[in-house]
């Protein structure tokens, strides 16, 4: 075998058959140079263009305040640092009564303190499995002992809210302690509707915790702690806060804590009497991730500065152009109810026989462009576009052309500039002028 045919074998399989049966010739710029190279250690010219639905871009503005050298958190600045970034942090959940904990973990973590702080083994709880996220909560619940019952629904719709009344009017003895939801099932493009749950929980006179998964919601999508009585809500650093991995943020309500008297499940690190005890002076129980805590400082000034209502519209801005870029490719949502398709990011089914994989390995392998891939029930059939946190149009409209190349060396047949075109449009009629920013005056013909 020669050195250049090595270096091909080590390209994602499939590569150029697809690019044959799209009339492309296969080209290896450089594969003399490179054939003897370990795998990934070339750092092409411009930068990844990383659209996953986390983690996310994250603002030059962050990362800067993220760039510190080490201190001492038990030194007098941090307790007012600590704690206006605690009571900053309820506004990313819609709440004034709700108490925040910031962990050093992930959403995983935020799942695990929800559920230990305010259950029993033994306890039931009622909860929806409609994609990846939603069927490892369940794990978790089943792993720490609770009784779970569990309604399944397809993977590309949200919760049913008949089927939750049908389950809480035959729960007569009122023995279900808490009703779980993911908000935004990151795996299947779909956001619930939590209005209407809690509408249909207070319809039915339920006195069950309603505990939320916000991980790809909070700071993306409108999301209102206290007028939708949610007692748990969860979200993570990494999604639409525009950070690296590494925080849990939960938000717990005044009916929580109150179960949390009563709670018998096993607690150690995650046990909320810690971080009480601690919080009220500005104290954490644990070594705090201080990089992470300047980011999410500065993350949500630029929140603040763009107005909150504004970071939501231009979620829906953006993912609206996302959506009206698959319905020019000729392609459709996995998620078919209008209703339910979320503003964090787009999950585009591939048509059938072909592998969706081979788009995000295209993406990556010629363009740089992560994509996030389909996951357990719909791998291989659908691909995932994010656009949370720190984005705009031209980031966006980027990655919709890289989208377009990639489906196209795929072997998927859809016309150039068809997705694009459309975004374009949409962009153009709803996006303004950035603020202090003055337009140009119009030119006279």
């Amino acid at each position: 075998m020669t050195r250049w045919q090595g270096a091909l074998r080590r390209l994602p399989a499939g590569t150029f058959a697809k690019a044959r049966s799209v009339g492309q010739e296969p080209t290896c710029f450089g594969c003399r140079a490179f054939a003897t190279a370990a795998p990934y250690s070339y750092d092409p010219p411009g930068r990844n263009h990383l659209f996953v639905p986390g983690p996310v871009n994250i603002h030059s503005s962050v990362q800067q305040a993220m760039d510190r050298p080490a201190q001492n958190h038990r030194d007098p600045w941090f307790n007012p640092f600590f704690s206006s970034i605690l009571e900053d942090s309820k506004m990313l959940f819609g709440t004034s009564k709700g108490t925040t904990f910031i962990y050093p973990g992930t959403g995983t973590g935020g799942w695990e303190v929800g559920l230990t702080n305010t259950l029993s083994p033994g306890d039931k709880i009622l909860t929806f499995r409609y994609g990846q996220f939603s069927l490892l909560w369940v794990d978790m619940m089943e792993r720490l002992g609770l009784d779970v019952q569990v309604i399944d629904e397809r993977w590309g719709n949200g919760v049913d809210e008949g089927r939750l009344e049908k389950a809480l009017k035959a729960d007569t003895d009122k023995k279900i302690k808490a009703i779980a939801v993911v908000h935004n099932e990151t795996a299947t493009g779909v956001t619930s509707d939590l209005p209407k749950i809690r509408e249909t929980i207070d319809a039915c006179g339920h006195p069950a915790l309603f505990m939320v998964d916000g991980v790809s919601s909070i700071g993306a999508l409108d999301f209102q702690m206290d007028k939708w009585k949610v007692d748990i809500a969860v979200t993570g650093s990494q999604k639409a806060l525009s950070l690296p991995t590494g925080l849990a943020v939960v938000a717990v309500s005044d009916k929580a804590l109150e179960a949390r008297k009563t709670a018998k499940l096993k607690r150690v690190y995650f046990d909320l009497a810690d971080m009480i005890k601690t919080n009220k002076d500005g104290q954490v129980p644990y070594t705090p991730v201080l990089p992470l805590l300047y980011g999410m400082q500065a993350s949500m000034k630029l929140m603040k500065a763009e107005g909150f209502e504004n970071v939501i519209k231009r979620h829906h801005r953006l993912a609206e152009g996302a959506r009206k870029a698959v319905k020019g490719w000729g392609l459709e949502l996995l998620c078919k109810d209008p209703r339910w398709r979320s503003d964090a990011l787009t999950v585009i089914e591939t048509p059938k026989g072909t592998d969706s994989n081979l788009v995000v390995k295209n993406a990556y392998a010629k363009y740089n462009l992560s994509l996030g891939v389909g996951l357990t029930k719909v791998a291989g059939k659908v691909f995932r576009i994010g656009h949370l946190g720190n984005m705009d149009e031209v980031m966006l409209l980027g990655a919709l052309a890289g989208t377009e190349m990639a489906l196209l060396d795929a072997g998927i047949n859809i016309e150039p500039g068809s997705g694009v075109k459309e975004a374009v449009k949409h962009f153009r009629e709803t996006s303004s002028v950035i603020p202090t920013r003055e337009p140009p005056p119009k030119m006279s013909m």
